[in-house]
């Protein structure tokens, strides 16, 4: 059996495939090799639910016959370990259980073969739920070799690039996936009790509008114009408010042209939801009351830990402006952001670069980013950011330069986006106007002018407040997975080259 680090185009390799190559085509010189008329009645979760309580003379009583199917994972004398979707179950299979006429088949048989039987269940000598076969079919013949039993898929690229053999090798994985495919459900089912509406928005867009960020660009040919995989679908759910859908949420993908990172991948999923006759402050509730519920019932606890570290969302998540957390991580002072000199001298006093055209308020939100973030482990609400990098965001009543916006971070990591939504069709005027500037200076993430969105907010949206959560740092988070990449099924990689 060939090892996991093993290229697949060695002299080994190569051998073994050709053994069942030959194999394949003997069994297709007598039958149809790859048959679908195999019909299983149960599956190994099934049988465990069913028999597993019961001891040895109770299943020899009942002499329960059934139809399994699944991966032969492990091979050991007469005994073969399968593995469906559900879970493994045991086979016990020689030339006295089955038919004569099977016997070369049964020889014939590698790791990786998906196979469907019938047989008895049974309890071995040590307890073992087993299933005596007495019919025996080679559904698929695998002509890949699995890893090594003992070491798995261990090489970390080859698990992303290969995700299919990570799946079949790595119980770790597959547990990963069910959960991240529990949490969204849990998420859904979360909005939906809130009664909001579930909806789904462009992916394509004429301007790519609801985030700061670098789009992919692609070309319509029937209309002949470029077009835009979405940054974000902001712009779209809250036309849905104007329009009288006062609470809505879309869970999907977003994209956005960007690096690749173990927190960045260019195709993610988000959660947005909007909510009419609300605020920030409301967000922020709802978003701690959303994270302990995961907590409490998907993982069955308030205290989760990642990386090593314990985070207990039974308590209440701490609160702080952007300037409270400069001034309690960086040694700093409300003194020091009196004035665009006092920030620009504390950034230089923090080693923050800073270009020269820079307003104060991308300066602080470059200082926070680069001093502060990283330092945010326990769940905080970070709130008040500067209006000059919150496009979308309203401002704040008491000081126009802030806004009611929040970022939630935990394990220094953002994973939540929230604010009072800007509904003043002439001050998101201004703003985008602002935005081109910057894009016509060169700043690639500067928003486009929406004229459409303008006008939907000239028929008036109500006070409204929106969010953004990032499910694939959420899922990690839970998972306690260091990657984004161990939480995508098929993350983007590196070309691979000779």
């Amino acid at each position: 059996m060939a090892e996991d680090n093993t290229p697949l185009d060695t002299e080994e390799e190569n051998r073994l495939i050709a053994l069942r190559r030959e194999k394949l085509g003997e069994v297709r010189a007598q039958r149809e090799a790859f048959p679908n008329d195999f019909r299983r009645q149960h599956s190994s979760a099934d049988l465990e639910a069913l028999y597993l309580e019961k001891d040895a003379e109770e299943l020899k009583t009942l002499a329960q016959q059934t139809a399994v199917a699944g991966r032969i994972i492990r091979m050991r004398g007469p005994f073969v370990v399968i593995q469906d979707g559900q879970g493994r179950l045991q086979l016990y299979m020689n030339n006295k259980t089955l038919p004569e006429s099977q016997l070369d088949e049964l020889k014939a048989l590698d790791l990786g073969d998906i196979i469907g039987v019938e047989g008895e269940v049974f309890k071995t000598q040590k307890g073992e739920l087993t299933v005596r076969v007495s019919n025996l079919r080679l559904l698929t013949k695998s002509l890949r070799p699995l890893p090594d039993k003992h070491k798995g898929l261990t090489d970390t690229e080859l698990r992303y690039r290969q995700r299919y053999v990570d799946l079949i090798v790595n119980e770790e994985s597959r547990q990963v996936f069910a959960l991240r495919s529990r949490i969204l459900r849990f998420i859904r089912e979360y909005f939906d009790k809130l009664d909001f509406m579930e909806v789904e928005t462009p992916m394509m867009q004429v301007i790519p509008g609801g985030a700061t960020a670098r789009p992919f660009i692609t070309h319509h040919n029937a209309l002949d114009q470029d077009m835009y995989l979405r940054v974000a679908p902001e712009l779209f759910l809250k036309r849905l408010v104007v329009g009288g859908f006062e609470k809505v949420y879309e869970l999907n993908r977003n994209f956005r042209n960007e690096g690749l990172s173990t927190k960045h991948n260019p195709e993610f999923t988000m959660l947005e939801f909007y909510w009419a006759y609300a605020d920030y402050k409301d967000l922020m509730d709802l978003t701690e009351d959303l994270f302990r519920r995961i907590a409490m019932e998907v993982m069955g606890s308030t205290r989760v830990t990642f990386q090593g570290t314990e985070y207990d969302f039974g308590q209440s998540f701490r609160r702080m402006t952007m300037t409270e957390a400069i001034c309690e991580y960086c040694d700093a002072s409300p003194e020091d952001f009196a004035s665009d000199d006092s920030v620009r001298a504390l950034a230089d006093r923090l080693g923050v670069n800073a270009e020269k055209e820079w307003p104060q308020g991308k300066l602080v939100m470059e200082i926070f980013e680069e001093r502060v973030e990283d330092k945010l482990d326990q769940p905080t609400f970070v709130y008040h950011h500067p209006t000059a990098v919150s496009p979308l965001s309203r401002r704040n009543e008491e000081n126009p330069e802030l806004t009611d916006r929040f970022e939630l971070y935990v394990a220094g990591r953002e994973l939540a986006n929230g604010f009072s939504e800007l509904n003043d069709p002439e001050d998101q005027a201004e703003r985008f106007h602002a935005q081109v500037a910057q894009k016509e200076s060169g700043d690639h993430e500067a928003m486009h002018f929406d004229e459409d969105y303008i006008a939907a907010l000239e028929y008036g949206m109500p006070p409204t407040a929106g969010e953004g959560i990032g499910i694939d740092r959420l899922v990690m988070l839970f998972t306690d997975s260091p990657s984004i990449k161990d939480v995508l099924l098929f993350p983007h990689l590196r070309p691979q080259h000779d």
